[in-house]
């Protein structure tokens, strides 16, 4: 029981909620959606663990409330509708639990770290960037242009405690972070943030496809040939300038994929069966 969550008595469908516009309305649809969609692609791409790792995104509107994974599903079995939405003190406000307590532990502690620059924070074990956090000197190195979108911005931890499941620990990633978007952590795995789950998920996409190209040329045995820093910072700035316009073409190009494979995704139907209940 200690691993999970579960809904809280009486049952939270039973309190009122706030009235909400038809604007907020549509930006919850689309986090649902987006957030989902993100859960599949990862899935899709390799980037998970069985029915472990986590995504989360705050609830448009709120810093207090996010959607995360229902423990148990498997990430190709997620669908908008049967994301769990959960208060920063564990409440289960809308869906089915349980939710796992250490996705909880960590997600809360980061978006209540900076709940603007943290509006959705992904932590997986992907293989190419947790490869990297298991050898001595774990950085990703400025050795190709894909890394440069992260210079400068990725925070390295190299204090391993274990599972994540309780508040000090959570808040001791949070503040590890020291407002970074991306962090490694030794001998665990990464989390990515974004200010939008598009830009998020675009950066957890790259950041592994910059350690699968490090890896890859550590491999050889030859040096790393490095970009020096003036010319990484350089590259970093122009990457800043559209990266929210091209995450949001990737993640709705990748989105059309996903329509086309499963048409009942949006919907919960097929592959997309509806689990739990909002």
């Amino acid at each position: 029981e200690e691993w999970r969550i579960r809904p809280s008595s009486p049952p939270p469908a039973h309190r009122p909620s706030p009235p909400r516009t038809m604007s907020s309305v549509s930006r919850i649809v689309q986090a649902r959606q987006d957030l989902a969609a993100v859960y599949r692609l990862c899935d899709r791409m390799g980037l998970n663990e069985g029915i472990c790792n986590h995504l989360t995104a705050l609830v448009p509107g709120t810093r207090d409330k996010f959607l995360v994974i229902r423990y148990g599903l498997l990430w190709s079995e997620v669908t908008p509708e049967n994301l769990v939405l959960v208060d920063e003190k564990g409440t289960i406000v809308e869906g089915e639990g349980p939710v796992e307590t250490t996705a909880f532990q960590i997600h809360r502690a980061i978006h209540m770290a900076d709940p603007d620059k943290y509006q959705c924070v992904l932590h997986t074990h992907m293989p190419y960037a947790t490869a990297l956090c298991c050898i001595e000197d774990f950085e990703l190195k400025m050795c190709h242009q894909n890394s440069c979108r992260f210079w400068n911005d990725v925070a390295y931890d190299p204090v391993f405690n274990g599972l994540v499941l309780d508040d000090n620990e959570g808040e001791r990633l949070a503040a590890t972070m020291e407002g970074k978007m991306a962090f490694m952590h030794r001998s665990h795995g990464v989390i990515v943030c974004g200010r939008s789950i598009a830009s998020a998920f675009d950066d957890l996409y790259y950041l592994e496809r910059a350690a699968q190209v490090q890896v890859y040329a550590m491999s050889t045995g030859a040096k790393l040939s490095l970009i020096d820093d003036d010319k990484a910072k350089f590259v970093k700035e122009q990457m800043d300038k559209g990266k929210e316009e091209w995450a949001k073409e990737h993640l709705e190009a990748l989105k059309r994929d996903l329509v086309r494979s499963d048409p009942a995704f949006l919907t919960g139907g097929a592959n997309g069966r509806k689990r739990g209940r909002n």
